[in-house]
């Protein structure tokens, strides 16, 4: 780029942001702006609108990046887990037996409300299965809530893999595309529409540097505004053609089946798994009622 077009290119900017700042304070007139092809403006319009909507959706589902978020904020499982082992320790004690000698430290547990519940209820039956036996159970046998506690661990712990297999095909199939739409195709769009907001400033400033241009320079004032209006009706066509390939794209929709069938397959997961666990739960609680009698 030599000085001449290096000068033409600043004083098009200066032009433009000169041009830019009269429109937001209100100096310039509606019939000095140049008015863009309704075509134009209802198609950008309807880009606002995706964008919004997937911004909109994306706002609560991003909480599929992180696995805690329907983990119950207050639980604090390593003094669970303490009191626990102290229940271990002092039920061997008053049997005249040491108490067990320390577990390694466990590894990274899941946070998530299933894996909580699956390990509350182990840690429940444990308690229950270190204390004496219980009324008409043999020593060393389950009483009945124990082995009610432990069919529903092992409820809760299916339904907790099922939990983080959702979650990770939620994030891979569908958080991370609907991102990138935003990205990449929106994003490519948007950038269209402001190279043609440029260009329409660039156009309506050379119109006003014609309207006080000189005899001298009506000429190449005349030439600027014709090569400003042949800039902008390029820059609208391909901006029109970027925003009707968006709205065309049937990609979002795939990524919300993907949403969908993730979720699918993880609630029937849990629905069959807490069918039979009820099934189960049931027996235990009318054969406990029948001893009970």
């Amino acid at each position: 780029m030599d000085w001449r077009q290096l000068q033409s290119s600043l004083n098009k900017g200066l032009s433009t942001g000169m041009q830019a700042t009269k429109e937001r304070l209100g100096r310039v007139g509606q019939d000095e702006i140049t008015e863009l092809p309704q075509e134009y403006k209802d198609l950008e319009a309807r880009v606002d609108a995706l964008r919004q909507a997937h911004l909109t959706l994306l706002k609560i589902t991003k909480v599929y990046e992180s696995e805690a978020y329907d983990y119950p904020s207050h639980i604090q499982e390593s003094l669970a887990e303490l009191s626990t082992s102290l229940s271990l320790g002092i039920a061997g004690l008053s049997r005249g037996k040491a108490a067990p000698a320390p577990a390694p430290p466990p590894a990274p547990q899941h946070k998530t409300l299933p894996h909580a519940l699956g390990r509350a209820a182990t840690s429940a039956a444990a308690v229950l299965r270190a204390g004496p036996p219980a009324p008409g159970t043999a020593a060393g046998e389950d009483g009945p809530l124990a082995t009610a506690l432990g069919t529903y661990a092992l409820a809760m712990e299916k339904i907790a893999a099922a939990r983080v297999d959702q979650d990770a095909a939620i994030r891979l199939n569908y958080l991370h595309p609907w991102q990138a739409t935003l990205t990449t195709t929106l994003a490519v769009a948007m950038k269209a529409r402001q190279a043609v907001r440029t260009s329409r400033l660039e156009l309506d400033g050379a119109k006003q540097t014609l309207k006080s241009a000189g005899p001298a320079k009506q000429e190449q004032a005349r030439l600027e505004v014709e090569n400003a209006e042949d800039d902008l009706v390029q820059k609208t066509e391909v901006a029109i053609a970027l925003m009707e390939k968006v709205l065309k794209n049937p990609e979002p929709i795939r990524h919300l089946n993907e949403l969908t069938k993730a979720q699918l397959i993880y609630f029937a997961v849990a629905a069959e798994t807490l069918s039979n666990t009820q099934a189960e739960l049931e027996e235990l609680a009318l054969a406990a009622a029948e001893a009970d009698r």
